[in-house]
This record gives structure tokens, sequence and C-alpha cells, in this order.
């Protein structure tokens, strides 16, 4: 007779044998994702959009409910917004109608207690330690909004500043800023305890959710995770905040159990540092947690000033999903938004990539001489005194995608294309033939769907 456990094996086999059968006849792309590092998923061949989903995720991204299921996607995210009393007012309420009307988990945090549009504004400051605050300069602006609320405050205070290799040293509201960033970890941890991820952006951020939830989903909240766009100050690399900073459950664990044995420390470590997010990875790295390089996926500028075709840290942003953008105005977000809620939408579309934002943001609409534009061109042509001129020297230059013309820069060419920034003064233009031969170039260059795990 056949014991228990082999007559079990028995009838088993034949099923287990069909299952593996089955799943070695998948295409790789309906395949689930493993292992860490640098990852992808292989998709049909041309198809840049096109992951597969489930039909009821299909019919979830409906124009009649433009969020689709992206609430339950982010149910166990959440997103901090910060923020300072001399902007508030004009860059957050574009985010409450728009990016975070399908974030089910979110604060605002600021130097200054508020409402907005009926959404609370936290101070995050209030816990700072007394002694710093009346040791540490940056505080008088803090102490002023306090007493006399932001009608109150100077020129010189609600003036901004350019931002230099040393940050916005002439702005008092910039200087406060980096003391919010380690008081955030434990705020967010009180407000939502069981979140998986935190994610820190700053008021003129833009996220695609869709892509973040997606990312988010395939890595594991219980590693010590702090991922964010690499900048360095000395030796000390970190994420760069306005790119957004994403934190496991286990990151902001260690490093709230660190700060509540070690505040003193930490505030002296942030007095010492004129960048916050600097702040952050020195403290991380107190509690033995490094940074996941997220370029391409998250960026310090705008789409219309990445290079979509060069590469950066070893990647090209081509193939990649676009998670974040810095420097982001009212109206840029709110067009990318529109733009966004269009893509995820229609229902054809899982992900979001650099090659469209490129193709259908860019691209389609945008790649027309302008006047009063600066096309982010960067290598000088000498001799050349006007625009005809400047575009005809790029006609004849092979390599030449773009120009741009200003009576103080000169004439500009570029070997690659940008869509640039508004400029008083500057003429830019593209030659189209050959970004559009580029574009072809780069249509069939992504068999698969790169994503950066580790």
């Amino acid at each position: 007779m056949f014991s228990t456990s082999r007559r079990w094996l028995l009838v088993a086999s034949p099923f287990l044998a069909l299952c593996l059968l089955y799943y070695l006849s998948q295409s790789p792309e309906t395949r689930p994702a493993r292992g860490k590092g640098l990852g992808s998923w292989t998709q049909e061949s041309n198809k840049l959009n096109t992951l597969t989903v489930q039909s009821e995720d299909m019919d979830s991204l409906s124009a009649t409910d433009p969020c689709g299921r992206q609430p339950r996607d982010l149910d166990d995210v959440f997103v901090v917004i910060k923020t300072g009393a001399t902007e508030s007012q004009q860059r957050i309420p574009v985010h409450l109608r728009t990016t975070l009307q399908c974030v089910p988990h979110f604060a605002i945090f600021s130097d200054y207690e508020e409402t907005i549009n009926g959404v609370q504004v936290h101070d995050i400051l209030k816990n700072v330690s007394k002694t710093t605050m009346e040791t540490e300069p940056e505080f008088d602006l803090y102490r002023r909004l306090q007493e006399v609320g932001r009608e109150g405050l100077t020129d010189e205070e609600w003036g901004d500043d350019i931002n230099g290799p040393l940050g916005k040293t002439n702005n008092p509201g910039w200087k406060l800023d980096k003391w919010k960033f380690l008081p955030m970890i434990d705020s967010a941890l009180e407000l939502k305890p069981d979140a998986k991820w935190y994610v820190f952006a700053e008021a003129d951020t833009y996220v695609t959710w869709p892509n973040l939830a997606n990312w988010l989903a395939h890595l594991d909240h219980t590693d010590p995770y702090y991922i964010g766009s690499p900048m360095q100050i000395g030796n000390e690399l970190f994420a760069y905040g306005g790119a957004g900073i994403i934190l496991s459950a286990r990151t902001m664990q260690r490093l709230s159990s660190y700060r509540a044995r070690a505040e003193e420390e930490m505030d002296k470590m942030t007095a010492e540092e004129w960048a916050g997010d600097c702040v952050l990875a020195r403290a991380l790295g107190q509690v033995r947690v490094s940074l996941t390089w997220a370029w391409p996926m998250m960026l310090t500028v705008t789409p219309s000033e990445l290079d979509h075709f060069s590469e950066g840290y070893g990647r090209q942003p081509w193939c990649y999903p676009a998670i974040s953008y810095h420097h982001m105005s009212p109206k840029d977000i709110e067009d990318m938004w529109r733009f966004d809620r269009e893509w995820f939408s229609s229902g054809k579309n899982a992900l979001l990539l650099h090659a469209d934002v490129f193709r259908k943001y860019i691209h389609n609409a945008s790649l027309s001489e302008r006047r009063d534009w600066d096309n982010l061109s960067s290598v000088k042509i000498d001799l050349v005194s006007s625009t005809e001129a400047c575009h005809e020297a790029c006609s004849h230059d092979s390599d030449c995608l773009q120009w741009s013309f200003g009576a103080d820069e000169g004439c500009k060419h570029a070997s690659t294309t940008l869509l640039g920034v508004s400029t008083n003064g500057t003429h830019s233009g593209w030659m189209k033939n050959r970004v559009q031969k580029l574009l072809d170039l780069f249509q069939s260059s992504c068999p698969q769907v790169e994503y950066i795990f580790d």
C-alpha cells in the first residue's frame, strides 16, 4: 500500500505538471516580475504602452472615473506635500484640484498652520525643541509668522531668490525649510502609522501616481528603502527633495527610533547643513540606509527640460516610466495632470513612459519655431550674428537638431532636442525633419519597460 503522502503525490503530480507547462508557455510580459536590481518587463515589440493588465483594471480606467483603481493601488501609501507660508496659497490649491484628487491618504506640512480650500495645513515645526528655536537664526521668520501671520511679513521675507550653488541664500523661507525634513518623519508616522510607503514631495513637484503605484507594488516595504534622484554636496550623496523622496515603512521606523534618542544631535546636524534633504541623508546614514538611485524615473527638472535621448548615470530615460518632475509651475501641473488623466483614462495604457511624454506631450504639439523661448541649446556658435544665420548654420550641420539665438547669448546649437523654457529676447527653432528621424529611430527601441528595483 502507498502511504498517504505518496498517494497525494500521485494524484497531484499531473496537476502540478500542467501548471508548470502553463507557466512556461506564458509570454514574458504576463509572468510576475521577480528579483531586485535593474529590472524590466518584456513587452510585444514596438508597443511602448501596453503592459498586461486584467480586464477589470481596464474597465476601471474610464473617463467617468478618472482615478480608476488608483486610490486602491495607493491605499498603503502616505503622501506628504511640504510647503511654506510664503508659497502655500499660490502652489497648494492646484494640487488639491488635480494631483491629490486621486490620493487617498495625504497631508500638507508647512511652517504655518492654516486651512486651504477646506484642507488642514499642519505646522511641522511646532515640535522642534524650544532651545533650537531660540538659538538658530532661521527661526526668526517662524516666530514672526506665529506672532503676526503672513500679512505681517516684510518684502524681504516674501521675496524669492535665485537658486544658486548653495541654494536660495537670501530667502528666509528657504533657509527655514531645512528644519522641516526630520520632524516630518514622526508626524507622518503619527498620521498614518500603518502605511507601507511614505512619499515626500515639494509644492512644485509633479508625481505620476499610477506609475508610482505600479513601481511600489514590486518593492518590499519591509526592506530599508530610501529612494530618490541623486544629488551630492561634498562627500554626501542624497535624494534631491524636489524630485520627491520615498521611504519604506522599515526605514521610517528606523529613523524615528534614532531621532527619539538623538534629537539634540540631529538638530546640531541640521544647523551645520544648508540643505534639509542632505540632512535627511546624513541621518539615514546613521541608521545604515543607503540611497537607491531613481534617475531617470524621478527627475529634478520639468518634462520640457529633460533630454529624453541622452544617457545619465548609465541609463537613458526613453524606456523608463515617468514618476516625478520638479520646478513645475501651477500651470505646468494643471497641464500635465490633464495629459496624465487622458493617458490613463483611455483604458489603453498601464504606464506612462518618458517616450510617451516626448511623443505625445512635447513633440506633437510644441516643436515649432518660437520667439521669447529658449530651447536650452548648449553649443555656442561663433561669428553668427542673426537669427536667420543661426538657423542657416544649423541646417548645414547634419548633427544639429535645434538652434537658438539671443542678443546676449548669441547663436547656440544642440545635437539633441529639448522643448525648453520661456525666456524674453531669445528665438528658438528645431530641425523638425531631423527630430522626426531621431524619434523614428527610438520608436522601436523599447522591447521592454525599464524599472529600478535596487
